[in-house]
């Protein structure tokens, strides 16, 4: 993509009405557009970060089985006063059509599965979507952490039996993790132990994101590293030690077994007549990405991690023409931001540095003298000088 074709419009200050570090770089960088509190526009570079996550994410739960499908967002009413959740104020209702917005769906799901199954000998089954959500949220800030309209996956498994509810609760425990580690933030995120809430009566498991941005408060045992939301925090873990750490965290990530909370409700049973067991694991995919750039920043910009990078590299020329160089990285397939703009070399670095991809590639005068282009890591000091002909195996290397 050329940077004279992209949608995009860099911003030196911050917005004022933004106080988190993502909102902010985001909105400077081009990613995204404010409509309101806590609901965004995404722009083409935004989208493709986005997509990056959601592959990342389908990848990841389809190895574990999961089947996609995308249910309404506007839900009946019927469904939601059977599980008497109709009143809740997380969602927003649409009173003379009697539906509300889907904020979640466990009133959808359940009677859908319910409806395609026939006999125990049909389970387990594991269906998930990537879907828009829309929630009532109070305090609409932070950016993309707490937002009115986001992304989110939800996925729902039905089995016959705990011990099978059991087993997959930790596989997806495990797939969530190899999500992180895919999207560079799993060293800073924790299995944390949380309440139930409304949707269990038991314990939650929350995956928690360690930055100095998170609006929760974790505890982490010094002694065996296990994790503990504070409001479940009981100033002793189960090996005994009453050491912890206090850290602030951004929630990625929640899952929880939701037992026959709702399959009684609406009469979903095994052969046996005992009810359906569920789980339910949620992973927002927007607030991912705000998390992301809370982790990975500095003072020029955003720095994203190789996978999730909107583009690979950033081709910047400077006083040079670099369309060969553009058009044979296209032709091998490697995703280029080529900034063709007739800017300075400072601004175009400057906003090289803003926006954040993986790779910088700069094409100049003295670079093309030595028949070379000058690379550099977002995030990195360290700058190398590689031959143009060697300019595509280098990257796929590095990629």
């Amino acid at each position: 993509m050329k940077q004279t074709d992209l949608l995009i419009k860099t911003v030196k200050e911050n917005p004022k009405d933004e106080k988190s570090i993502n909102a902010q770089l985001l909105i400077r960088a081009g990613f995204v557009d404010k409509i309101g509190a806590g609901i965004y526009s995404y722009l083409p570079l935004g989208f493709k970060v986005l997509e990056n996550i959601k592959k990342i994410v389908r990848e990841e739960i389809n190895n574990i089985n999961g089947q996609e499908v995308v249910m309404p967002s506007l839900l009946p009413k019927e469904n939601w006063e059977k599980t008497g959740r109709w009143n809740v104020p997380e969602m927003y209702k649409i009173e003379n059509e009697k539906l509300g917005l889907g904020w979640t769906h466990e009133e959808i799901v359940t009677p859908l599965v319910k409806k395609y199954t026939s006999s125990s000998k049909d389970f387990p089954k594991y269906i998930y979507q990537i879907q828009s959500k829309f929630r009532n949220e109070p305090r609409a800030k932070s950016g993309l952490l707490r937002g009115r309209d986001f992304i989110m996956k939800d996925l729902y498994s039905f089995h016959t039996n705990s011990e099978d509810l059991n087993s997959y609760y930790e596989k997806v425990k495990e797939a969530y993790f190899k999500i992180y580690e895919r999207c560079g933030i799993k060293d800073k995120t924790y299995f944390t132990l949380a309440s139930g809430g409304e949707f269990s009566s038991a314990y939650s498991h929350e995956f928690q994101t360690v930055t100095d941005a998170g609006e929760d408060i974790i505890y982490v045992c010094k002694k065996c590293g296990a994790s503990f939301n504070r409001e479940v925090f009981e100033n002793e873990c189960a090996c005994g030690s009453k050491e912890f750490e206090e850290k602030k965290s951004i929630e990625v990530g929640n899952i929880f077994k939701l037992d026959d909370k709702y399959s009684s409700v609406f009469n979903f049973k095994d052969d046996e007549g005992k009810n359906i067991l569920m789980g339910c694991y949620g992973l927002g995919i927007t607030r991912v990405m705000g998390a992301i750039v809370e982790v990975f920043h500095d003072d020029k910009g955003i720095v994203w991690p190789k996978e999730i990078s909107p583009y690979k590299v950033h081709l910047v020329s400077i006083n040079a023409d670099a369309e060969e160089i553009y058009n044979n990285l296209q032709k091998e397939g490697i995703e280029v931001l080529y900034d063709n703009r007739d800017k300075s070399a400072g601004e175009k670095l400057n906003d090289c540095d803003l926006i954040g991809c993986y790779l910088r590639v700069i094409v100049s005068e003295k670079t093309l003298k030595q028949l070379s282009v000058e690379i550099k890591k977002r995030g990195e000091d360290k700058t190398q000088i590689v031959e143009i002909k060697k300019l595509i195996g280098f990257i796929k290397n590095e990629l």
